[in-house]
């Protein structure tokens, strides 16, 4: 049984998820890049450490930084966190993780939960998957098709073991059980409170790919599948997806986004369908049982 999660991370995702965990009686810690905002956290009864895993090249540890970083880090689970940046260039995303795997040293945890996203999938057309009988993109679809999915599967593998010959994660099949503790959690797009899509493309021309599918997720479906993959027992799949069920056209979405902001909603032509991708985030509900609470992504606007 788990009674203590260290998250590594606790930014808009990772700070809610560690405030669900303290108040299901669980012992948290919890991770900030300073140690003012990482005090900060005892206000919710999360026991901070600071962590910049940007600094640690630069700066070495000295030996009572390192002991409180030790300390924060051994616990029965850990959730990580941490933003790839690639959007932005950041090129610095496996250095930052293979120094934080360095620091979680040798200890045994229960559970290890990777927080990854959906871009591992290349775009699908019609691709159908057999486990669900839908169209859309399993956990085994994951390929490298990009410079960025290639980091992002790299990442991933730094964690869950098992790899191939080219360095690159093999184990994340639907239906298999993981051979370590570690979970692959892969988000969709990010929707929640202060993360609302209305200015994303309001008052554009033109934007390609109208009739395309949008893959979202709410803020609180990942904390509410994260906080049921560390509270479930037994062995677990490799790998699961966090996607509403519902995919919307990406025109629909964000026309609706922006008007419910009182915005001048996007004008969009038409995409190839071959480059359309839809994620099947259904297999976290039939092995656990995890009930979506936003199944629509135009129903998730009204909570952001």
């Amino acid at each position: 049984m788990i009674t203590s999660v260290a998250v590594v991370g606790c930014g808009w995702f990772g700070l809610p998820l560690a405030k669900e965990l303290v108040s299901q009686g669980l012992k948290v810690t919890g991770s900030k890049r300073s140690p003012q905002e990482a005090e900060a956290l005892s206000a919710d009864g999360i026991a901070g450490f600071a962590l910049d895993l940007e600094a640690l090249e630069s700066e070495g540890l000295s030996s009572q930084t390192r002991e409180a970083i030790t300390q924060g880090l051994t616990c029965d689970a850990i959730v990580i966190n941490i933003p790839p940046g690639l959007r932005r260039g950041d090129n610095g995303y496996l250095d930052r993780l293979k120094r934080l795997k360095a620091l979680m040293g040798n200890h045994e945890y229960r559970r290890i939960i990777f927080i990854s996203t959906s871009g591992v999938y290349p775009a699908c057309g019609g691709c159908f998957s057999s486990e669900s009988g839908e169209s859309g993109c399993v956990e085994s679809d994951a390929k490298v098709h990009s410079p960025a999915s290639e980091t992002l599967l790299a990442a991933e593998a730094l964690f869950s073991g098992a790899n191939s010959a080219d360095g690159v994660s093999n184990n994340h099949s639907a239906g298999g059980e993981s051979n370590n503790n570690c979970v692959v959690v892969r988000f969709a797009g990010l929707i929640g409170p202060k993360r609302h899509p209305g200015r994303f493309l309001a008052g554009r021309e033109d934007v390609p790919g109208g009739n395309l599918a949008v893959n979202m997720v709410h803020l609180d479906d990942c904390i509410g599948a994260v906080t049921s993959l560390l509270k479930a027992e037994g062995p677990l799949s490799p790998a699961y997806n966090l996607c509403a069920p519902l995919h919307p056209t990406k025109a629909e979405f964000y026309q609706k986004a922006a008007t419910q902001l009182g915005l001048t909603p996007p004008n969009f032509i038409e995409g190839d369908l071959a480059e359309d991708k839809r994620v099947d985030g259904g297999l976290i509900t039939r092995e656990l049982n995890y009930q979506y609470k936003f199944t629509d992504p135009l129903a998730m606007l009204a909570d952001c």
